[in-house]
């Protein structure tokens, strides 16, 4: 189910954690495959069974990765940001654009060489249960520079952009 703007709304960004950013999982996945495997290995396992358990750990890991990745999806409209995870079950995290109050990223060492960070929103009812959070974005910098232009925007209001409102 794809997310489907209200009347007037318009889609500024849309889209999934990146592959770069579970790639740990993956490695984690490759690693489990190889311990398996050096046991088999040990007991007395053949080199064809032991490359046999590489490859499945290995396939069930991208596959894992790759389900998880697309049941992910981050939505930026020019009204509200939106985080939408799961496939069979749902979890549906919104928060309306006016309540963004500061856009943050953040990136790891190995985040930086992956190109990938986490695009932090703080909203006008974050505490710590309730952080919303695009967690994985290739060019974090660039979802950054369109919450910001979507947010100037709706700051300018209904009298225009560069008209000031008139308070008389």
């Amino acid at each position: 189910m794809a997310f489907t703007p209200s009347p007037g709304e318009q889609i500024i960004f849309q889209g999934h954690p990146s592959w770069r950013s579970i790639l740990a999982f993956y490695l984690k996945g490759l690693l489990i495959g190889l311990i398996v495997a050096v046991i088999a290995k040990l007991l007395g396992e053949g080199f064809f069974t032991v490359f046999i358990i590489i490859l499945i750990a290995l396939g069930i890991s991208v596959l894992i990765g790759f389900i998880r990745r697309m049941a992910t999806v981050y939505t930026i409209t020019n009204r509200r940001l939106n985080i939408k995870r799961g496939i069979f079950a749902r979890d549906i995290q919104e928060t309306r654009l006016e309540r963004v109050q500061n856009v943050n990223y953040s990136q790891t060492v190995f985040q930086r060489m992956l190109m990938v960070g986490d695009v932090d929103f703080d909203t006008a009812a974050s505490d710590a249960d309730n952080l919303f959070v695009f967690n994985g974005v290739a060019n974090p910098q660039e979802v950054v520079t369109e919450v910001d232009k979507a947010t100037s925007l709706n700051a300018a209001g209904s009298h225009g952009l560069g008209e000031p409102s008139s308070h008389y």
